[in-house]
């Protein structure tokens, strides 16, 4: 049974490869997509008897495991949520499913990570929401079949449309929420939001729910709605309130700031318009938290604009937020979520696929896009085909998009959104040492060759036998990569990586302990 197991892995293995954006364009699967800076390392696709078992994605976010530093894709499907191993992202593997509670399906799935647990909420009736604790998934083989059940179920709530969490307060607050349990105060009618305490994740505790139905003099689309948020611990520069829990709310036709520092007593600190609003769907503060970026959802389709656009505020008084400026990306598409890391924003646009904005000239009104990988090749449009969401924030540099009609990719940015400005070489390659070393299960090198070139790496024993084919194609010049190793199945050893190219030839040891 061990050698069947690890003749399936190894075979997944050799089956996979890194596929370089080379000239514009990237092909996996003879399927050509138009990119610029971003690699794509793997695709599981939606359709007939696909590992999803559903016709259509959503949401996605992901799970590092602390002990040892996989990662996982947590993906949102239409009747439940899937979990895959991406750790070796050039070879995913699905690990099984969260069903709806009540086995009922909706378009809208939203999943957020706390402490090692998965929160899931939808808008299916009656879902409330779904606690599922992450390290359940430690050790599992690929099973596509495997159903799992949720560790806990709130059900103060029934439907929502999001849900947001502050890791650094411990508090889970439902968006777009309907249905609230027979307990909870009138407040929770309005659809905002609804607080749920998870400091202990499997124990959730209502909190209490607010909106800003009561404070809202403008014509609403639906009084009191928040349909996403962003909620943090605010440290940036209105000193007035610093240390504060500040929520970023997207409220169909205005940005809402809240205080909500004490539950029993929300506070709105601000409404920020702009025009030609269609819908206020998302927003995310820049790390520094001077500035918001947020998008606006129907504007394309509404004819108010005829290219997407991103809206950029200045949040230095959280009290009087104004537009700074807009960004104009002259792509035909609908903007949906963007997420921000460093000088960059990771903007999920539909059918225009990943687009990744450089921030750095920020406060000088201009947002200048560095890379994109397009996962929704048949067309250009205004529609709501394709790419649903993104998630950019494993250490890995690895970034995990889920578009709604060709599937979940593990994608891979070229320097210099991977790792700053780009070093070059001068040698014909550079090549680190495996980390870590020894491993348990999995190691990682990075290669970065002089000039482009087709390059090979593999694993063997110490007699000599190929065991794996760990990357199989072209490199281009002065781009470092990941060169990932799984050795999850392989028993305790000393083995040898050989990597060659056109122009060099050498290899690492690597010790697996058990």
């Amino acid at each position: 049974m061990r050698f069947a197991s690890l003749f399936a892995l190894l075979f997944a293995a050799s089956a996979a490869a890194q596929v370089p954006c080379t000239n514009g364009s990237a092909t996996l699967n003879g399927v050509t997509y138009e990119c610029d800076g971003i690699d794509v390392l793997s695709n599981i696709p939606v359709g007939v008897n696909n590992p999803f078992r559903t016709g259509a994605l959503n949401d996605i976010w992901g799970w590092t495991d602390p002990t040892n530093g996989k990662e996982y894709a947590l993906v949102g499907t239409r009747s439940g949520t899937v979990f895959v191993d991406v750790s070796t992202p050039t070879a995913p593997r699905v690990l099984g499913k969260l069903t709806s509670t009540g086995g009922i399906n909706t378009t809208w799935r939203d999943i957020k990570v706390y402490r090692d647990h998965a929160f899931v909420g939808s808008e299916a009736t009656g879902h409330g929401i779904q606690v599922f604790d992450l390290t359940r998934l430690r050790g599992l083989s690929e099973d596509a079949n495997r159903d799992f059940a949720p560790d806990v179920l709130y059900d103060e709530v029934g439907s929502s449309h999001n849900v947001v969490i502050n890791e650094d307060t411990g508090f889970l607050y439902a968006v777009g929420a309907r249905t609230p349990g027979p307990n909870a105060p009138a407040a929770c009618a309005a659809r905002g939001f609804h607080a749920i305490d998870i400091t202990t994740p499997t124990n959730p505790t209502f909190a209490g729910c607010f909106s800003d139905a009561s404070q809202d003099a403008m014509p609403r689309i639906t009084p009191g709605y928040t349909h996403d948020a962003q909620c943090v611990v605010y440290s940036g520069p209105d000193t007035e309130h610093q240390g504060k829990e500040i929520c970023l709310a997207a409220n169909e036709d205005v940005v809402t700031l809240f205080d909500v520092s004490d539950k029993n007593n929300v506070s709105i600190l601000s409404q920020a318009q702009y025009p030609l609003d269609a819908y206020t769907h998302q927003g995310w503060f820049t790390e520094d938290q001077r500035y918001a970026l947020v998008n606006d959802e129907l504007d394309e389709t509404n004819g108010l604009v005829s290219t997407q656009r991103t809206l950029v505020f200045d949040m230095s008084d959280l009290d009087s937020p104004e537009l700074a400026f807009v960004y104009d990306s002259g792509i035909t598409t609908i903007d949906h979520n963007n997420y921000t890391l460093g000088q960059y924003v990771y903007q999920a646009n539909y059918e225009s696929g990943l687009r990744i904005l450089d921030m750095s000239q920020i406060a000088n009104g201009t947002l200048t896009e560095v890379a994109f990988f397009d996962t929704y090749p048949q067309a250009t449009t205004a529609s709501f085909n394709g790419m649903w969401s993104v998630y950019p924030y494993f250490t890995s540099g690895n970034v995990i998009v889920s578009d709604s009609n060709t599937g979940m990719f593990v994608l891979r940015p070229q320097p210099p959104v991977l790792s700053g400005e780009l070093t070059p070489i001068d040698e014909p390659f550079a090549l680190s040492a495996p980390q870590p070393n020894p491993t348990l299960d999995r190691t990682t090198l990075t290669l970065q060759v002089r000039e482009t070139q087709t390059v090979s790496a593999r694993l063997y024993d110490l007699s000599g036998r190929e065991l794996a084919v760990i990357f199989d194609g072209t490199l281009a010049a002065q781009r470092p990569t990941a060169l990932a190793v799984d050795a999850s199945a392989l028993p305790t050893g000393v083995y040898v990586i050989r990597v060659s190219g056109e122009t060099f030839s050498t290899s690492e040891r690597l010790t697996v302990v058990r």
